[in-house]
């Protein structure tokens, strides 16, 4: 295994700005040229490797055009007259019915919400855990009281409509085993819902009316109030708010000692490198396909860390503090 000790440099001065990427496909054998996402890295570092400014962006190929996965835009659009019904989740995938029509290219922890002209509520919001779209549709008269605790599957408050990434942590085959459960309660990690950001301090014990005025309803006599809509990324931020506190872990390090975002001795990580150093392709008995822990762990982002390691690792080529044959190809 490779990826865990610098190249010799000598007193050569590391001082510059240095580019690495990963993309996807690579491990497979796609050409930079011919891939359709990829990772930038940008690393700033001082004359001793100390790294001053850290960038990292999620680019896409979007009907021929690229743009990045932080980049927050989106096109939504609600039609009311629509009444949501689950997906079918499982290996026979088939989308649900559902209000929204949202474009955008960023879907990690993505909301919205609107009310209409004659008080009726819609609601997509985007589970981190399952990767999935749940939308809620309340009547006027419904009962805002109603604690966050009964806003679940079971209770056909929430509705998983659409799937929004095949890599969710948690690939659910049916839905009968979260019957119980809220956005709040899915997996031990679901606390990356609330614990800050937009739905921050709202638990299962607050009531549905706490949850829809943070995400921007008024009330007035316990109504809520018509309000076109609005959309946001809660937790961390989506993909903006990750990469953000990627960067943020990375300035003031010492690159000539993280040569990578991932301590790959880790017995269910270096399990999983094979003898091309390619991440999550080979994996042994016991090892692991992803390396991700939430905002406990690396980085302090909900994401998957193989992939932009690559990335990070590139720049470190870049400065001759690494050599290519020391890069861990992540899944991507």
């Amino acid at each position: 295994m490779s990826g865990c000790a610098p190249a010799e440099t000598g007193d050569a001065s590391f001082a510059g700005r240095y580019v690495g990427y990963s993309w996807r496909g690579e491990a497979n054998g796609t050409t930079f040229e011919d891939t359709d996402q990829y990772i930038e890295t940008i690393l700033e570092l001082d004359e001793n490797g100390i790294i001053k400014d850290a960038k990292m962006r999620f680019f896409v190929k979007k009907d021929g055009f690229w743009t990045t996965r932080q980049s927050g835009n989106a096109y939504v659009d609600v039609d009311f007259s629509v009444d949501p019904t689950p997906a079918v989740p499982g290996e026979d995938y088939k989308v649900g019915d559902s209000m929204f029509t949202v474009y955008t290219a960023d879907m990690m922890s993505f909301y919205a919400v609107v009310v209409d002209s004659v008080g009726t509520t819609a609601v997509a919001i985007v589970d981190p855990i399952t990767r999935y779209q749940f939308e809620m549709k309340f009547a006027k008269d419904f009962d805002f009281d109603t604690p966050v605790a009964d806003m679940t599957i079971g209770n056909d408050i929430i509705v998983p409509t659409i799937r929004t990434s095949s890599g969710g942590l948690l690939k659910p085959s049916e839905w009968d085993p979260l019957d119980d459960k809220t956005i709040f309660d899915i997996s031990p990690w679901s606390h990356v819902v609330n614990s800050f950001g937009t739905l921050e301090g709202v638990t299962k014990e607050s009531s549905i009316q706490t949850f829809l005025e943070v995400l921007g309803v008024e009330f007035d006599g316990g109504q809520p109030q018509p309000m076109s809509v609005e959309y946001g990324y809660f937790g961390l931020g989506g993909w903006e708010g990750n990469y953000r506190a990627i960067e943020a872990s990375l300035k003031g390090q010492d690159a000539t000692e993280k040569t990578s975002l991932i301590d790959w001795s880790i017995p269910r990580y270096a399990g999983g490198i094979n003898e091309q150093n390619q991440f999550g392709i080979d994996v042994e008995s016991g090892a692991t396909r992803t390396v991700q822990d939430s905002i406990d762990g690396i980085s302090g982002a909900t994401v998957r860390m193989s992939r932009e390691s690559t990335s990070y690792q590139r720049a470190l080529v870049n400065a001759g503090i690494l050599d290519e044959s020391d890069v861990i190809i992540g899944r991507f």
